[in-house]
């Protein structure tokens, strides 16, 4: 029977660095571009909109260096594991908090002129 490392790629950890890269490389994107899930569902209310615009632009970008590094590694799974369950579980979470917060709005940190 084999063993996992030796499917996906000799076993000595290089791949599971890789996909934690991508992973990290995702997540850090999308911090770059947005406030936490928890501040989207708790301004939701007030301006869905914008928020998710900027989850999408960061989800783009994130996709951008994902496309990067599986152009540039010969295994091209490892980038898109990575990247592509960050940027899932991600957007879950502002989808998440978007109907949350808009559904069953709170008093909102901001105040909208």
């Amino acid at each position: 029977m084999s063993d996992l490392g030796d499917v996906f790629g000799g076993g000595n950890g290089d791949n599971a660095v890789k996909v934690a890269v991508y992973a990290t490389l995702m997540y850090d994107i999308i911090s770059a571009t947005n406030s936490s899930p928890q501040t989207t569902e708790i301004n939701a209310s007030r301006r869905a909109a914008t928020l998710m615009k900027w989850v999408h632009l960061g989800l783009v970008q994130g996709l951008l260096f994902v496309a990067i590094g599986m152009y540039l590694d010969k295994e091209r799974w490892p980038p898109l594991l990575g990247g592509g369950v960050a940027g899932v579980l991600l957007y879950g979470q502002y989808l998440y908090a978007l109907k949350s917060g808009t559904e069953r709005p709170g008093e909102s940190t901001e105040s909208v002129l």
